[in-house]
Order: structure tokens, then sequence, then C-alpha cells
């Protein structure tokens, strides 16, 4: 993509379970926002999103364990060597491809480190996110502003970190936690995090796969919660090792 004078390689990842009918859109958009490259993730799709994604210009990577994180993480996988920057949204069409380059500018300027898209400090479309959505994504920001400082509106998937970074954090997340803990870790590490507001949309086409369905919405509340449990005691281990280290040298 191209900066004014600058350019940085950035490879958008879309996780994708059975999004064939808005899959193609999604991408033309994207691409034309100058993105370098798309790697769509069919996550055991039964439909035809595969297809439907190469014939419109971008790499597909097949990862037939369910799983959001493990979606997320077979796609950075696959992002080449000279990519610098990674992008992360939705295979829906409910994020708005016009935003890519408000969350990318800022690392590109060296202005943060990790930069998300807020759906909530943007424009929304009436019914395009739940009240539960909002709660969630509320809470988790509170929580994190507590413990690490970091200030958070929202758990978009929609966002952007410098390819290294994003590998060297420890992502181990595989299901919904994904980007909850990638918000925490960005924030115990003390990166510099932006969030700006995007707008936001309802789905173009498929069937959501947690807010549109009263028991998987609950699965992934309980998974979202466990996940930020589980991974605010590793990384209080974690420092507490380390400060321990560093005293005894």
């Amino acid at each position: 993509m191209k900066f004014g004078d600058l350019k940085c390689t950035v490879v958008l990842i879309i996780p994708c379970l059975n999004e064939a009918l808005p899959i193609a859109g999604v991408i033309r958009d994207v691409l034309a926002e100058g993105v370098d490259s798309v790697i769509v993730v069919d996550n055991g799709s039964t439909d035809d999103t595969a297809l439907r994604a190469t014939e419109a210009g971008a790499v597909v990577v097949s990862e037939p364990r369910r799983g959001y994180g493990r979606a997320c993480a077979a796609g950075l996988a696959a992002v080449p060597h000279e990519a610098e920057m990674v992008c992360f949204m939705d295979g829906d069409g409910s994020d708005v491809a016009s935003f890519l380059r408000d969350v990318v500018d800022p690392i590109v300027f060296d202005r943060a480190d990790f930069v998300m898209g807020s759906r909530l400090r943007g424009n929304r479309e009436a019914g395009s996110m739940t009240p539960q959505q909002i709660v969630a994504g509320w809470l988790a920001g509170l929580l994190i502003r507590l413990q690490y400082g970091a200030r958070f509106t929202d758990m978009s998937p929609f966002r952007a970190m410098r390819v290294e970074r994003l590998r060297t954090l420890g992502m181990t997340e595989q299901t919904y936690g994904w980007n909850l803990e990638m918000q925490m870790r960005v924030a115990a590490a003390g990166l510099r995090i932006i969030e700006v507001p995007v707008d936001h949309r309802c789905r173009r086409g498929g069937v959501s796969k947690v807010s549109g369905n009263l028991i998987a919405g609950f699965s992934a509340a309980l998974k979202i919660t466990t996940t930020y449990v589980r991974l605010s005691l590793s990384l209080r281990t974690a420092s507490s090792a380390s400060a321990l280290q560093r005293n005894a040298t």
C-alpha cells in the first residue's frame, strides 16, 4: 500500500466459514483500497467460499479444524516473509473496507504498534451489533483498563500490527478469545495502542456464528470470559517471573 511517498507491504487476513455470498465483494473492496494481498482462511466451509475467494483474487488457505483463533493463526502462518504489516477483518461484509487506511496509517507513520477499529466509536447501521456484543466489548475494555491501563471500547476484528511484532506476542487462543488475547497481550507488553472509529454494517450474507444464535453467543461469551481469566493469571505469572529474574541479576 502507498501512503504518500511511503510504501508498506500490507497483507489482509480474512477468516471465513460459509461466507460464499459476501466474500467476493469484500475481497474486491479491500483490493481497491490498495492492500497488497488478501489471505482468506477457509475454516471448514460447506459452501463455495473458497472457490469464490480464489476467483476474486485472494490466496485461500484451508484450516478445516473449526475455531476463529485457529483460522487467524493459519492465516498468519501463510503471510509471506516480505510482508511488513498484517490486518484482520471479517468476511461477512460488515467491516467497511474504506476504513482500512485509517487502521493502518498510525502504524505506517510510527504512531502506534497496534491499531483497532472501534465499531462503537464509529457509525453503526441499525442492527449490525447485538446488545451482548456491545456489552462484551465494554466489559472487556473495562477489565483491561483496570489491569493494564490500556483503553479499549470494543473487541472488533478490524485491526492491524506489524507482522513480526504479532508473531512475537505468543498467541495461543484457538477460538473466539483470539481478539481478546491479542488486546490483553499488547496491553501487558506496554505497546502503543490506538483505537480509530470505523463504520459498521449489517452482514451482507451468511449466518452469524455468535450474535445470531443464543447458544453460540453464550458459548462465545463463556470462552471469552475463561480466556480473560486464564490469560490474566498467565501474564501475571510471567511478569512476576521476569521481575524475579531481573532482581537476581
